[in-house]
């Protein structure tokens, strides 16, 4: 079978996972304030850092209290910009409140305002495995961008649900050291592969 088609049947199974996770979330009233709370205590980014984040599309993990926490805590913040295809995301500095505008595929970024580069990025996923191997949308975007930035710590946000026994990747794929989840922070023990 051809890393394609792999992908796609990983994609598959995750989504399924992924969107029952998120419908179990959606009736646990403190869910997202949980796992905010678990980041901050097991897997703060360092004093000071820029700290990239997302605004959650569809089912994705809703990491917005996070972003808040961190906001409170004195981290500055960022959010995507989803640039033309085959090229790195483009972070702009965002402040809680400030407007969103709408990008591709159903995402939302700061319309305007100073472009940055990360210390620490919050990554979404569809899919993770304990190697570090993560699965996106398939446009190769946080993997341009990971590759962009060595020396910007990310950590993966996920729901327990998205963890595969194998995610199918390529040597273009970025692979992540740690990924949080609502039943704790997993270290990936072959991410540096």
């Amino acid at each position: 079978m051809l890393l394609a088609e792999l992908k796609a049947e990983a994609r598959r199974i995750a989504l399924a996972r992924r969107l029952a996770a998120a419908e179990a979330a959606a009736a646990d009233p403190g869910f997202a304030e949980r796992f905010a709370a678990l980041v901050l205590r097991e897997a703060p980014p360092p004093p000071g850092a820029l700290v990239a984040g997302f605004w959650p599309i569809g089912p994705e993990i809703d990491i917005r209290p996070l972003l808040r926490a961190l906001e409170a805590r004195g981290h500055a913040l960022a959010l995507p910009v989803t640039p033309r295809r085959g090229a790195p995301l483009i972070f702009r500095r965002w402040r809680w409140g400030e407007p969103l505008g709408r990008g591709p595929m159903g995402t939302r970024q700061p319309p305007a305002g100073e472009v940055v580069r990360p210390d620490f990025l919050l990554v979404p996923l569809l899919a993770f495995d304990r190697a570090g191997r993560r699965l996106g949308y398939g446009g190769g975007y946080y993997d341009r961008t990971l590759a962009a930035l060595p020396e910007a710590e990310a950590l993966g946000c996920a729901y327990a649900a998205q963890e595969l026994p194998e995610v199918p990747a390529g040597p273009e794929d970025v692979r992540l050291r740690r990924v949080a989840t609502e039943k704790g922070i997993v270290i990936c023990v072959d991410a540096a592969a």
